[in-house]
């Protein structure tokens, strides 16, 4: 029909890079953009489809006709079809026709570069742009010193779709409406920083994100694209960092996604060994294609660059660097070298952080990885992955283990709560209680609390005062900072209702002052990814089920002793080492009556003596309270 002019935004420099996994920008040519030809309106489409034979765009401008809108394809072997539809504008509903040259192969794709899509459960893209003007310009000259490894980093993790509920129209909060409760309630509860679970579009709520279809465009669930900018820029300026959880490590095989996008693999790996993940029924990136890798590490800049992120969190990064994760023996192949290891996927993350660091160097990549593989968090150029951070899941599983215990047991098992410390810094940790340890039977973190219900929330703050005052930085999931009782449920709000309970009430005022806390006591996060900022005084105090060190910071006027009891027992005059003779002032006990504790503090300053212990050559005795922690100034 001819409809299709030409037209293209890709010069020969962008298809060269593209060629060599080099463009980092893909979405600027790629996808549909409005533009002007010729004194024209139109869009602009462009889509990789190498082994198709014909690519048409079909819409509810054209009554989704095949074959009357035919894109042209590129002359260079790009394997790129492109054109301009004159009087197609924002708002136009759309998808790809392809054909493929294999056996004939017809499918209909949503634009994998769509700046936003359909909701769900319709499945097309829709012509976008916005003219979104940011405010935050302030956090973003700034930020580098809210967001650097020297900075206090409290992470609140959400599932945008079920942290607030309005109850009365059965619905989610929209990006506006978020924009309102939740950056308040970051902002009183003390919070550094916000982790959103995948906000990327995806069609199965069940996922909770993790399965994306449209990975250039906010779910459509809350609101339009420049809504989530909002968002973003209201969090900005109440001084919040916003983390974006990031998946590159799999993709679905819905129809419409890129899953066998031209009648070939085109983004997923060809091998079934090493293209498809068993255990979530989805497809893998192939990372050793240059195009792939184009797109993937386009796709991480978009969001920094478009979106304003500060950092990403990286989900299952270690189903990516092994071959064999989740696989039995003769599922698959070993790598040219012999080993488990996947060089491409290795190589890929390289590249994306080398990328991302050196375009945001303000920003964070924080790893998801639950293996021993080494140098996660370390420089590319000393031989590492190159990441910010790393999930610290070992410092996780042993504290859930430990604090299910009863407290009677504890002293046989002091090995599991200091164990951490022994490998702490050899990577930069970030110490998580995330979404997935209150799923699928494991209970919430209250609910895994022994004793009586007064027992089970002073483990629950001493768990947390353990968790603050570990070195790395935090993250917590949505509810555990006023003690959710019920495991999280994806369709179902928090059960903010519990707040109308005094303990629960005190466990979330609790939780804001340990925040503050953190938060302005330098020894806490001036040093902690080094040996310097952490010294123990006693870990193998087993009797008493006791725990004693110091954390420093750049001046050692800043340092600090903590001191946790994990019996209900208090226990008066404990004597403890400490480094000289210091003043002693108690900043923080969880023992408090505010915080639902009984009451038993250290109200005066102490003074230690010259009498050796703990091989320190002074001391001090103090009143530890009961299932507490206390943190002292040394002056």
């Amino acid at each position: 029909m001819g409809k299709v002019q030409s037209y293209s935004l890709f010069t020969d420099f962008d298809i060269n890079l593209f060629k060599a996994g080099k463009h980092f920008r893909l979405y600027e040519k790629f996808g549909s953009h409005p533009v002007v030809v010729d004194g024209v309106k139109g869009t602009y489409f462009s889509v990789w489809a190498p082994t198709a034979n014909q690519v048409s765009v079909i819409g509810d401008f054209n009554h989704w006709v095949d074959g009357e809108f035919k894109l042209n394809v590129r002359w260079d072997s790009s394997g790129i079809w492109e054109g301009f539809i004159p009087n197609v504008g924002k708002g136009t509903i759309y998808k790809y026709k392809i054909h493929s040259n294999n056996q004939g192969y017809i499918s209909e794709k949503a634009d994998p570069y769509a700046r936003r899509c359909e909701h769900p459960p319709k499945t097309a893209s829709v012509v976008w742009e916005d003219s979104y003007k940011w405010k935050d310009k302030n956090w973003m000259k700034t930020r580098k010193e809210y967001n650097s490894l020297k900075s206090p980093y409290s992470v609140y993790e959400i599932h945008l779709g079920s942290w607030r509920k309005k109850a009365e129209e059965d619905r989610s909060l929209s990006y506006f409406e978020l924009a309102d409760e939740l950056v308040a309630y970051l902002k009183d509860m003390n919070f550094t920083h916000v982790e959103f679970m995948p906000i990327m579009e995806y069609p199965y709520d069940p996922s909770w994100g993790y399965q994306i279809t449209g990975y250039f465009a906010p779910t459509s669930r809350f609101g339009y694209p420049e809504e989530f900018k909002f968002l973003v820029d209201k969090l900005h300026q109440n001084g919040i960092g916003i983390i974006l959880d990031w998946v590159p490590s799999h993709f679905p095989e819905d129809v419409h996604g890129l899953g066998y996008f031209d009648g070939s693999h085109l983004y997923e790996h060809p091998d079934k060994r090493k293209g498809y993940h068993q255990d979530w029924k989805s497809l893998i990136f192939n990372y050793g294609r240059n195009e792939v890798r184009s797109f993937l590490i386009s796709n991480a800049l978009f969001w920094l660059d478009q979106y304003h992120a500060d950092g990403l969190r990286v989900d299952a990064v270690a189903s990516m660097l092994f071959l064999d994760y989740s696989r039995e023996e003769g599922e698959w192949e070993p790598n040219e070298y012999g080993g488990n290891e996947n060089l491409d996927a290795i190589s890929f993350f390289k590249e994306l952080n080398i990328e991302v660091y050196s375009s945001f160097p303000d920003v964070q990549t924080i790893a998801e990885e639950s293996t021993a593989f080494p140098m996660v968090s370390k420089p590319t150029f000393a031989g590492g992955l190159g990441f910010g951070m790393k999930w610290m899941m070992g410092w996780m599983h042993d504290t859930l283990q430990y604090f299910a215990k009863d407290s009677i047991y504890r002293k046989y098992h002091q090995n599991e709560i200091t164990f951490s410390l022994a490998y702490a810094f050899t990577e930069n940790f970030m110490l998580p209680l995330s979404h997935d340890e209150v799923v699928y039977g494991k209970n919430s973190i209250l609910g895994r609390m022994p004793g009586d219900e007064w027992q089970r929330f002073a483990n629950l703050r001493l768990l947390y005062g353990c968790m603050f005052t570990h070195p790395g930085t935090k993250l917590l999931f949505m509810g555990g900072e006023f003690g959710q009782y019920n495991e999280w449920n994806f369709q179902k709000s928090l059960d903010w209702n519990l707040l109308e309970f005094e303990p629960h009430k005190k466990t979330q005022n609790y939780f804001r002052e340990l925040n503050k806390l953190y938060k302005t006591t330098p020894a806490l996060f001036e040093n902690g990814f080094t040996q310097a900022g952490f010294e123990w005084i006693s870990y193998d105090d087993t009797e008493n089920s006791v725990i004693s060190f110091i954390r420093k910071g750049d001046k050692p006027e800043d340092n600090v002793l903590v001191i946790c009891n994990f019996t209900p027992n208090p226990i008066q005059k404990y004597k403890v080492g400490v480094p000289n003779k210091s003043k002693l002032k108690e900043i923080f006990n969880s023992d408090s009556e505010v915080f639902g504790g009984s009451g038993i503090l250290n109200l005066k300053q102490i003074t230690s003596k010259k009498q050796p212990w703990n091989g320190r050559e002074y001391s001090a005795e103090l009143t530890l309270p009961p299932l507490g922690i206390i943190i002292l100034q040394l002056k």
